[in-house]
Formats: C-alpha cells, structure tokens, sequence
C-alpha cells in the first residue's frame, strides 16, 4: 500500500455560467485546461452559489445525483449525466473539522450536485473519475465564510482540491446576448482583480461598500459568497493569488482564481 503523502492542493474560486457554458466556444476549453495543470486531486469539495442551508449541510455521500436547478432552457441540458463517486472519508473529515470549530453540521444525504457543482466540474474533470462531495452556504456573511474556509484549510494538505463556485458578477439585469459589457460590470471586475492582487482582504469583506456599485454587480450576494470559502481555506497562499481566467459571458465577469 502506497505511503506517499497527497500533494497540497490549491483552493479555487470559478465562475460557473449556467448549462448553455457547455456550448460556448471557449470556456469549457479554459476550465479544461485548467484543470489538467492541477494536480490530481484524491477529491473535490464544492461550494456553490446555488445550495444555501443552514446549519452548515453536507450533500450526498454515495451516489450523487444531480439537481436541475434551473427553469426553461433547451431538453438537452435536463439530459446531462455526472455520476462521480462520493467521498464519505471526506464527509467525514468537514464534520471533525467544523464541529471541533464549533459550527453546526447536519446531512442531507439526498442532496446531489447543483449546476453550480457539476457545470464547471463536467469540464474539468470530464471521466467523472474524482470524489465530490457539496456542503452548502449556511450565510451569505463574508467573515463567517471566510472563518469556515480557515476551518476547512487542512483538507489541502490531504489532496483535497476546495472549490468555492459562483459568478464574479451577477446581476441577471445586465445579461446581453450580444456580449455587451455594462460599466457597472466592468468597474466591479477590475475593483475585485485589483482588490486581490493587493491581497486586501478587508476590501473584499466589505465589497458591498467598499466596491464600485457593488450592489448592482451583485443585487443579492450569493454568487460572491463562494469566494470567501476559497478566500479563507487559501489564506495562507494570498500572495501566490492569481486571475487564472477573465473577461466576460453574456455581460458578466466570469473571473476565476487560484491561490495555491
């Protein structure tokens, strides 16, 4: 039996998109290349946008089926399949590390992969090969995210790849099907780029006030909230930062980053 230590994974913050992703000519190709520069991760644990429950839940652990969390799109993306296997061990190491932490912790053993989850993963990670497991948002409060990310921080060092999925921006109002970038997205996409090149932690927690429109970059905040996971479960990497893609779908910034 092999004794080689995991090699510490990074934490990932990914814009997601939505199903239609899969079809644009370029995203899915930057995911995949993405991910075949990480090292392989002996599993996968996902926090996205689209799963807030509290006390803090953890999702399936055995078959992981998924959630189509989503209303009026094309039949085909109702037909995607994802079947990962589950990560029991590591369901169980997230309940060591928050409880001893003090954060409540309860199962949902039926609860499968959101879009959030499996969009983004379904590129990365094509073979379905890698354990997932999703925990859910128990608050949209960043300096409670960004402890729980802190909490979660040692799950690197055992090969666990942490992945905080939402959207840079989000403010459906500003969705353009020719691409049109408003000035609000643009000035938040590049306040946050900046704010995180300068490893300024503060800013980021209070983007709400501190960022350029921020309200209207993200009318409800849940899309950012992932960030804060990844923010704090990479702390120690805050100056490895980097933007790993960037630019625009559909009108919204779609800034993904590594740390790590």
């Amino acid at each position: 039996m092999s004794t080689a230590t995991p090699e510490r994974m990074p934490a990932l913050y990914l814009s997601h998109g939505a199903p239609p992703l899969a079809d644009d000519p370029v995203w899915p190709g930057q995911l995949a290349a993405w991910s075949a520069e990480l090292p392989r991760p002996k599993a996968v644990l996902m926090v996205s946008a689209h799963w807030e429950e509290a006390p803090l839940a953890i999702g399936a652990t055995t078959t992981l089926p998924l959630v189509y969390d989503f209303w009026g799109f094309p039949e085909h993306y109702y037909r995607v399949r994802y079947a990962a296997p589950g990560a029991p061990e590591l369901a169980e190491s997230v309940r060591k590390l928050l409880r001893t932490a003090g954060t409540p912790v309860q199962d949902v053993p039926d609860r499968g992969l959101d879009h959030g989850a499996y969009v983004p993963l379904v590129e990365m990670f094509p073979a379905a090969d890698v354990p997932v497991l999703q925990i859910s948002l128990p608050t949209l409060e960043p300096q409670r995210l960004l402890e729980i990310g802190r909490r979660l921080a040692p799950l690197r060092d055992e090969g666990v790849l942490i992945v905080g999925s939402g959207f840079f921006t989000h403010n459906l109002r500003a969705l353009s099907a020719d691409g049109r970038v408003t000035s609000v997205m643009a000035e938040f996409d590049d306040w946050g780029r900046r704010a995180l090149e300068a490893h300024d932690l503060d800013a980021l927690l209070d983007f709400e006030h501190k960022a350029p429109a921020g309200r209207l970059a993200h009318p409800r905040t849940e899309h950012f909230a992932p960030l804060f996971v990844t923010l704090g479960a990479g702390e120690a990497d805050l100056g490895a930062q980097r933007s790993v893609i960037d630019g625009f779908w559909m009108g919204l910034a779609k800034r993904s980053i590594q740390l790590g």
